[in-house]
């Protein structure tokens, strides 16, 4: 047809399907764009005034509704959904549609969402990622862009990046390698950087290496989503990773955060050892946990009484949790003690997978266990070993559910007044024992601490409420501390202050109820004392570059957090 006509489109569009074309964009987002966009997206939000001056008009239902309208909307939905997975996916769609509702949500109702973004719901979600993948999101680096890095790097949108949560994806949650699928857990992280540390999500950049996986369901599951091939280790490996860490440092500055997350042991003490003093990185296993976990020490021992030189220690489980809190434990003591660092350790006893770490096994035991293997005769059991060592304070991080068994609890309660039993393997079905089980099994007298939550336990008419050891608590505050001050390396000292601050946070009202972490409700503010005594330390070490260092370090870090209410459009 001459000149072109309406039936003819559809001829052009066939004719030109083997053409390659540009996909442009436009740069201010309107109309059906801006719908889709969910950073700037409001949804029934938009005013009368911004629905003509983008664009809107009739794209939208004519309900005008505020944020907290929206808000009361998806929490209702949310709650209607019997299966914890639903939830995960509503909000996975609801971060990809409205950014800033989505973080509106989770702050506003932290407690009741923090389990379905985070453990242990998203171990489920890692599990089953695969199928449930709808869109990507963050960056993947597989074996394929060995040498193409940098290029992968520079095609993520975002230019300003200050932190960055990389995992492997060897050693997720407790559930073990899940390869690709791991995607959950840095995307999950980040979103509680954001949440409950305020660092802008323009800022954050989720990203899985992947170097393929030794999970035989995964390699032989039709939905699987990464490199079907067995784990590339030694060389091959490393190779890859030095790769990455020194494209970062060149697309991103010195100056951004890699925290390195859900790395099987033997390579998570290498990297933070191997990067520790040319990048700024974290490993939240190691560190993250243990800052948690000696914060929950300093206010258990405010309610129970003594000092930490005072206490016995005795874990189960000596990999990277393990050895992060006993290392981080005899620092803090010997700080206060100025005992030396080795005197310190002989406090602590680990049991790992074959029993007592022991002088006569040093000869076999990795790098990082030895440390903590002292004269005592060999012990096979965790049970031998409390009986033996008689521990004031017992720490699970074994990853393995039930090991603190009837015997085990009543024995640390005949000895002591008030044991301190902290079960803090994820998810809750790895957890070594329940609440119920800590506090009855105790008669009551456990101070008891988990790192998935639990409900309160009625136990002979007293309530108690068990603490969650969460490392939801200081990694966002920690960042944005990082974040603020412009530090340039991460030192033990930081995260010592951090367990201090988040140890202040505790108060006597939550004491009475037998919590000793304060309620997640305050979260946000009490990210921003953290942030603060984090960036106070890195200026006084002369790691921060932020200068001159604000007067009032509180309020600086709190007008530095991101807040999720909408925006006003012109």
């Amino acid at each position: 047809m001459a000149g072109g006509g309406v039936e003819d489109v559809y001829g052009e569009d066939r004719a030109t399907e083997e053409q390659l074309i540009t996909p442009w964009s436009f740069s201010v987002a309107s109309g059906h764009q801006l719908l889709r966009d969910p950073r700037h997206n409001k949804g029934l939000a938009f005013s009368e005034a911004e629905r003509d001056a983008h664009y809107l008009r009739g794209l939208l239902p004519p309900a005008i509704v505020s944020q907290e309208h929206q808000e009361k909307k998806i929490m209702h939905n949310l709650r209607s959904y019997t299966v914890p997975l639903h939830r995960y996916i509503a909000m996975m769609d609801l971060q990809e549609r409205n950014e800033r509702l989505f973080y509106k949500l989770l702050i506003d109702n932290v407690e009741e969402l923090l389990p379905v973004v985070y453990t242990p719901v998203v171990g489920e979600a890692c599990q089953k990622y695969g199928s449930i993948y709808r869109r990507p999101q963050g960056l993947y680096i597989s074996l394929k862009d060995k040498g193409k890095v940098l290029e992968v790097l520079k095609n993520w949108p975002e230019r300003s990046i200050q932190v960055i949560v990389v995992t492997d994806g060897e050693r997720i949650l407790g559930l073990g390698d899940l390869g690709c699928q791991g995607m959950g857990i840095p995307v999950g992280k980040l979103s509680l950087y954001t949440a409950l540390g305020g660092v802008r999500p323009s800022a954050c950049l989720p990203i899985t290496i992947d170097v393929g996986t030794n999970n035989e369901t995964l390699l032989n599951d039709e939905y699987y989503i990464g490199l079907r091939q067995r784990r590339a280790t030694g060389e091959e490996y490393h190779e890859l990773l030095q790769e990455f860490m020194n494209a970062v440092k060149q697309n991103y500055g010195e100056k951004v955060l890699v925290q390195f997350e859900d790395f099987a042991n033997h390579n998570a003490f290498d990297l933070l050892a191997k990067y520790s003093k040319s990048h700024l990185v974290f490993n939240d296993d190691i560190q993250g946990t243990a800052s948690v976990v000696l914060a929950g020490l300093l206010a258990a021992l405010r309610m129970i009484g003594g000092g930490l030189v005072d206490q016995t220690y005795l874990f189960l489980g000596a990999g990277e949790a393990g050895t992060g809190i006993a290392e981080l434990i005899a620092l803090e003591m010997s700080k206060h003690t100025e005992l030396p660092v080795d005197d310190c350790r002989k406090k602590i006893w680990l049991v790992d997978s074959k029993g007592l770490l022991v002088e006569s096994r040093k000869e076999s035991l990795q790098h990082f266990k030895k440390p903590f293997a002292h004269e005592h005769e060999e012990l096979k059991t965790l049970l031998e070993a409390v009986q033996s060592i008689k521990p004031t304070v017992l720490i699970g991080t074994s990853g393995v559910g039930k090991t603190f068994t009837q015997e085990v609890i009543e024995a640390m309660a005949s000895f002591n007044e008030k044991p301190v039993i902290f079960s803090l393997s994820n998810p809750t079905s790895h957890s070594e024992c329940t609440a119920e089980e800590a506090y009855t099994w105790s008669k009551g007298t456990a101070v008891f601490a988990s790192g998935s939550p639990f409900d309160p336990v009625e136990y002979e008419g007293k309530t108690f409420v068990p603490g969650q050891s969460n490392n939801a608590y200081v990694f966002p505050g920690f960042g944005l501390g990082v974040v603020i001050s412009g530090a340039i390396r991460v030192h033990d000292d930081m995260l010592l202050a951090a367990s201090e601050a988040l140890a202040e946070e505790a108060t006597q009202e939550n004491f009475d109820k037998g919590l000793i972490f304060p309620p997640f409700t305050n979260i946000r503010k009490i990210s921003a004392s953290i942030a603060a005594k984090v960036a106070a330390k890195a200026y006084d070490l002369g790691l921060a570059s932020r200068l001159p260092r604000p007067d009032d370090l509180v309020k600086y870090a709190e007008s530095c957090m991101y807040t999720p209410l909408y925006r006003s459009y012109r």
